[in-house]
Formats: C-alpha cells, sequence, structure tokens
C-alpha cells in the first residue's frame, strides 16, 4: 500500500462507451491499493464473476408494433419521484476514488435525480453529504451496527437529523469475506470513518478489523431495534433465500435488498441474478425489493425489474465515474444507463416501468 495515499481530483464530462471502459479508466487514476478493493471479489471470484454472467440466464423477447415511443423511465417510489428506477447503492470510502470523495457523488446522484445511500464507512460526515446533496434530496442511510446499543441510537439520531428517509441493515458482512487481493496488497484504510468514529477509526485498519469492530451477531432483534430506534423503513440487504424473506419481514422490515455484496463475501454463492428470482417468489408483493450485483448494461436493469426488482442499486461503476469525472462522472454513469435502459424498453415494447415488471423473460435455452 502507498504510504502517501493520493486520490483522483477529477472533475468534469468523461468519455466513455461503457463500463468496461470506464472500469479500465479509473484503474489507471485510483492508487492499486483503492483500487484492488474496490473492484476486486473473494476468494476464486467466482460469485464475482457469476453475478454479471447469470443475467444470461434468462433473455428478454423483442416486440413490434407495440406503438411505442420515448420510453419513460420515472417512477414514483415511497413519496419520491426517480427519474429511473436506478438509485446509488451504499459503498464505502468514496474518498478512495476521488478526494471529493461522497460530497462529489452525493452530488451527482442529486443532479440526475434519484435516490443516494450513505455507507457507515463513508469517508465523509452525514451533514457534508447531506449538504452536497441538497436538503430536498432523497437520501438512506446504511447501517453497520456498533456492538454497543448506545452509539447505535446515537448514529441512528444522525442519520435522521439529516435527513435519511430509511435505513439499510447490511446483514451479509458481519465478517469479511475472502478478499485475497486486499493481503496481496497490504491494504488498509488510509482514511478516516467520521460517520462510525465512536466504535472505528478506519485509518490503518485492515477490512478484517472493520467489520471486526462492528456488531456480527445480527438477529431479526436489531431490525426491530433500528425500527423502533429511528421510526424510519428498514430494508435489509443481503437477503438471497426464501427463509430470510420470511424472518426479515416478521422482524418488520419495509423491504429486502437482494445483494451478494458485489461477490465480495460469500464466494462459491449464487448469483444475485439467480437469487432475485428466489426472493421475488417468496415476497408475493408484501414489501419492496432492491436489487444490487453486477448490473453493468441497461438489460440488466430491464430484466432485474422483469425479474420482480422495485429498484437495482448500482455500486462499482458509480465509483469508477466518480474517480474519473468527480460529481460530473457520478451523474454521466446514471445517465448511461438511463439511455441503454430506454433503448431496450423501446425495443422490447415497454412503455413504462409498469410494462416492464409485467415482461415475461424466456429461459436461456442455449446455456
Amino acid at each position: 500500500m502507498e504510504k502517501i495515499y493520493q486520490a483522483s481530483t477529477a472533475e468534469g464530462a468523461i468519455d466513455f462507451i461503457n463500463m468496461t471502459d470506464l472500469e479500465e479508466g479509473a484503474k489507471e487514476v485510483i492508487p492499486k491499493g483503492g483500487y484492488g478493493y474496490i473492484s476486486s471479489g473473494a476468494g476464486d471470484v467466482f460469485t464475482y464473476q457469476e453475478n454479471e454472467r447469470a443475467f444470461n440466464h434468462k433473455l428478454i423477447i423483442p416486440h413490434v408494433l407495440e406503438d411505442i415511443e420515448l420510453p419513460d423511465t420515472k417512477i414514483e417510489f415511497a413519496g419520491e419521484t426517480l427519474s429511473v428506477p436506478i438509485i446509488m447503492a451504499p459503498v464505502a470510502a468514496h474518498g478512495l476514488a476521488n478526494v471529493a470523495a461522497e460530497k462529489a457523488s452525493a452530488k451527482g446522484v442529486s443532479r440526475f435525480g434519484t435516490i443516494y445511500t450513505a455507507s457507515s464507512y463513508a469517508s465523509c460526515t452525514l451533514e457534508e453529504i447531506r449538504e452536497a446533496g441538497g436538503a430536498d434530496a432523497p437520501q438512506w442511510f446504511q447501517f453497520y451496527m456498533s456492538k454497543e446499543d448506545s452509539i447505535n441510537r446515537d448514529i441512528l439520531a444522525m442519520a435522521k437529523r439529516n435527513g435519511a428517509k430509511a435505513i439499510v441493515l447490511t446483514a451479509d458482512a458481519t465478517v469479511g469475506g475472502n478478499r485475497e487481493t486486499d493481503r496481496r496488497n497490504g491494504f488498509t484504510f488510509p482514511l478516516a470513518m467520521p460517520i462510525v468514529q465512536a466504535y472505528q477509526s478506519g485509518i490503518g485498519q485492515t477490512m478484517d478489523a472493520v467489520y471486526g469492530s462492528s456488531k456480527q451477531k445480527l438477529s431479526p432483534k436489531d431490525v426491530e431495534f433500528i425500527a423502533s430506534n429511528s421510526d424510519l423503513p428498514v430494508y435489509v440487504k443481503g437477503v438471497q433465500s426464501e427463509e430470510d424473506v420470511e424472518r426479515s419481514i416478521s422482524s418488520g422490515a419495509s423491504g429486502v435488498w437482494v445483494s451478494n455484496h458485489g461477490g465480495r463475501q460469500l464466494d462459491g454463492g449464487p448469483a444475485s441474478f439467480d437469487s432475485l428470482q428466489y426472493v421475488a417468489e417468496a415476497v408475493a408483493g408484501r414489501v419492496p425489493i432492491v436489487f444490487d450485483s453486477g448490473i453493468r448494461r441497461g438489460q440488466h436493469v430491464f430484466k432485474a425489474l422483469a425479474s420482480g426488482a422495485d429498484l437495482v442499486a448500482i455500486g462499482r461503476p458509480v465509483i469508477y465515474g466518480l474517480a474519473l469525472g468527480g460529481a460530473t462522472g457520478v451523474q454521466q454513469v446514471f445517465e448511461f444507463f438511463k439511455k441503454e435502459l430506454e433503448m431496450v424498453m423501446q425495443l422490447a415494447g415497454t412503455q413504462t416501468v409498469a410494462d416492464i415488471k409485467k415482461t415475461v423473460l424466456r429461459e436461456n435455452r442455449y446455456l
């Protein structure tokens, strides 16, 4: 790991064709240790790789003569009008990619017009993130719980004071995954984590140490605790099975978030998209479903929505855009997905997002 960590200072429009271009460009400007942390998966990266490949398990049937023009990606969600059903996933330490960190990413997401999810392990304070996004911009807060309930209450109060509209409990990272790239690079965090400074400094810590300082023994009681102490909707993130759907909803969760942490936790597990089909069937419309992991194309967003997701969250692509273009780069990443989604919607014969959700995908018999 570099003794002096120098993240990108870029701000402005960037030139890219797809997410592969974006990642390759980001690799050139993010220091090696930080890039390895952001981009890598766990173990043999099987699950990381399957996340993207799994979208090929289902096919979008083109439809013609559907009287479609200028598809509309706008949706109403939880009282908010979003320009597209794509939101910012919680990602730790945006300062690894750009010195403007979460201030720039929040600004870019706000300019685009969707929900920003701030991580407990952010490089900036919630006050800074809130100010950068604007008072009216919808923001959620992703929560890694402390082992001390008094600290948890203080952090939840902080999130609510700074306008959080929902709390996202990340439940699939009670220990660090087998992130061999971080060990190979000798990566430790070069940045502070001010939101959780009461129990975690961040600077000089490995990811294992960071997770070790948070609460490992999560249960339905923690969902109840968060709901009662925040009076906000709680989304349980990391749900991949029917059993966890029932456990989450019965504990009072207002929504479930299908994710395998971008392939960074349990290697050898299913692709997030494959899990989505099981989760959606188990949820049966009772609560909203958020989905992430492996989204790199507009067609991926379409397939997730057609498979039961209500919102799709993107992480790594946003951080790569942040590295290359600051707030402007972040906004461009969301615009890329919106433009591709509109194209797919037109060719698939869907005028609205509601039409996407009624779409039946075809099983891919070619695999």
